[in-house]
């Protein structure tokens, strides 16, 4: 007797809205759309998480990818550019460096430019900010930015998440994908194999298909209830397990990082828009309780708030399998890291790539799930070990919170990528890492790591060309960047910005770098 051949897969069955769904929408249908039967299901009565409005680089290629035009993009969802993150009080109380998405000076060979940079701070011929030889770090200081030739600018958005998912419905529809209105009530499933059949309704319909993407969010109705794949806990290597999200009217100059200001239990955010700015305060519920910590955000504030703050709960960790059978979880369903360093947006996006890659057009593969499953979670382990960074390297002992960071016990992968800078200073990309090299160098750095022995190779540098060779690279920064616009003035004449606030200074001051 034959073997039954696998079904091809012809109907995609979104569960959920909100910036994954439409992401994993606009993708597939503009990618596989002619042949493909796509289905969106979501509720206007279930509200999004939505605080999320802080991105990465890799958006760019995104929107490269489905055809967006950028000032369309940027006018729908009132964004703003984004060069990095300003991290302040991580380090120590009073302490503030940038976490760029330049590239910092040039690398030999032989070595990366933070030997050289270490080498002429030892010998008093480099500047004392690091950031001084990369572009878009000064850029950021200096509140300025425009699109450069050549790509010399590397830059992401800040943008309202809800007008985003709206964005992305109207790029969606157009291109075939059917939204239906409605609350999911139940999933039935195949009795032979399990796999999913269809989705139950609340007004009755049944919604059937051959794929079914989990985008329900921390609820994971798919993934979790239905197709009951586990948790991986990681609340003991990043003990915040609570925001607070407030949105305030601005009252400033819109700069282009987003600002994350460390406190006494975790973080606040700060994330200006055209129109507002994003507030949030990320907390560890064991030191800090939900009361205490809406009026700590709403005493920390700038402007008018527009809406009473809101309590979120999660759970940093990752689902044990993102695809089993014919269900793949995308965005919060799978698995959530906090927002620290902005990966959530990117780690749908890299959801959808992915299942593109290693789309089931014959039928689902045990091998490609396999695959999909191994990616993803490697991937997830390199982005926790990266924010766990954030936490663990630290001089502040001020409270039980960041005494408690300093002293936890740490994933092996880390404990080798910091032992290793620490040493000698180098740092070595993995394939397909998301962060790069000098990524994990600013922030290392940032934190207060200095290596004990830089490569060998720039001491064969004499003083006077280690200055020339220093010198040349941070005035061409210099060059480059001062003569840019500011930012919110770029932005306005860009995509059509609100107006400037009344009463808000024309120039207010960028975030100070110490030197």
């Amino acid at each position: 007797m034959q073997p039954t051949p696998p079904t091809p897969t012809r109907r995609i069955v979104i569960a959920g809205g909100g910036t994954a769904g439409w992401m994993v929408a606009a993708c597939l249908a503009k990618t596989l759309g002619r042949k493909l039967d796509i289905t969106l299901v979501e509720s206007d009565e279930i509200g999004t998480v939505g605080v999320g409005e802080a991105t990465i680089p890799t958006l760019l290629l995104f929107h490269e990818l489905l055809g967006i035009n950028e000032q369309e993009f940027m006018a729908a969802t009132l964004a703003t550019f984004k060069l990095g993150i300003g991290f302040e009080h991580w380090r120590a109380p009073g302490h503030q460096y940038i976490h760029s998405f330049g590239l910092t000076g040039r690398d030999h060979w032989t070595a990366g430019f933070q030997h050289f940079w270490l080498k002429g701070r030892e010998r008093g011929l480099a500047s004392a900010e690091y950031g001084d030889y990369c572009t878009e770090h000064r850029a950021a200081r200096e509140n300025r930015f425009a699109h450069l030739p050549k790509a010399g600018m590397n830059y992401a958005f800040h943008l309202d998440a809800t007008r985003y998912a709206r964005f992305l419905r109207s790029f969606s529809e157009p291109l075939g994908v059917k939204r239906v209105e409605g609350k999911i009530v139940d999933v039935l499933k195949h009795a032979d194999s399990g796999h999913i059949r269809a989705l139950k309704l609340d007004r009755g319909a049944e919604i059937a298909g051959d794929l079914f993407i989990d985008c329900t969010g921390f609820r994971a109705l798919l993934i979790g209830t239905t197709m009951g794949v586990r948790y991986e806990d990681w609340s003991h290597w990043l003990p915040c397990d609570s925001a607070v999200a407030a949105q305030t009217a601005s009252v400033g100059e819109a700069v282009p990082y987003t600002r994350s200001i460390a406190h006494e239990c975790g973080w606040q955010w700060r994330i200006p828009l055209q129109h507002r700015v994003g507030n949030g305060m990320v907390y560890a519920s064991r030191y800090l309780d939900d009361d205490a910590a809406k009026a700590t955000l709403l005493q920390r504030v700038q402007g008018e708030v527009l809406a009473p703050p809101r309590v979120l709960k999660f759970r940093p960790g990752q689902r044990e399998e993102a695809w089993r059978g014919n269900c793949v979880a995308i965005g919060l369903a799978g698995g959530f890291i906090e927002p620290l360093e902005s990966t959530s947006i990117h780690l749908i996006q890299r959801g959808v790539i992915r299942l593109l890659q290693l789309f089931p057009s014959d039928g689902i593969c045990a091998a490609d799930v396999d695959e999909y499953n191994r990616q993803t979670r490697w991937e997830m382990k390199h982005i926790r070990d990266f924010i766990v960074l954030h936490y663990h390297v630290t001089q502040r002992d001020d409270t039980p919170f960041w005494r408690d960071c300093r002293s936890m016990d740490i994933p092996a992968s880390l404990r080798q990528r910091i032992e290793l800078f620490q040493e000698s200073g180098r740092v070595f990309r993995a394939p397909n890492e998301l962060f790069a090299e000098n990524s994990w160098i600013q922030v290392m750095l940032g934190q207060g790591i200095v290596p004990r022995r830089p490569n060998a190779t720039a001491d064969m540098m004499g003083d006077e060309e280690l200055r020339h060779f220093l010198e040349g690279i941070r005035m061409g920064v210099e060059r480059t960047v001062m003569p840019l616009p500011r930012h919110e003035a770029y932005v306005r004449e860009y995509c059509g910005a609100v107006a400037q606030p009344a009463g808000v200074p024309a120039a207010a001051p960028a975030l100070a770098v110490p030197r």
